[in-house]
């Protein structure tokens, strides 16, 4: 039981970590890269083995711009994974997997239907 918790513990402090890493290296090539703007790390998700980190992005156009930008994105792969070697102290370092954050429109259309109730009076 303790040692579950040490292990969610230190998987958060790692997810933490790599997301504020990506997001500072990914800022740095949005300047130089204007094909990949209106794209946003919104979070980080490790494997269960720590082998691979899918990283969730946001686009301002929604699921289409994404799939738009995301052959741009990719080539972008070597260079993130290598920045985020050379600034963790692991021995490892997981291979990158871009993916669309589909949990943000879930939230917000749940929002906007509770809105909806809100104004209809039935909440």
């Amino acid at each position: 039981m303790i040692n579950q918790r040490l292990q969610d513990i230190k998987r958060a402090q790692k997810e933490s970590f790599i997301l504020k890493e990506i997001s500072n290296f990914f800022l740095r090539i949005t300047l130089d890269e204007k094909q990949l703007h209106g794209l946003y790390v919104n979070r980080v998700k490790l494997s269960s083995d720590k082998s691979k980190c899918f990283i969730f992005f946001l686009a301002h156009g929604g699921k289409e711009e994404f799939e738009q930008k995301f052959s741009t994105l990719i080539l972008f792969k070597p260079s993130l994974r290598s920045a985020l070697a050379k600034v963790t102290q692991s021995r490892y370092v997981p291979q990158l997997e871009f993916r669309y954050d589909e949990e943000f429109e879930k939230q917000r259309k749940v929002d906007e239907l509770i809105e909806q109730l809100k104004e209809e009076g039935k909440l």
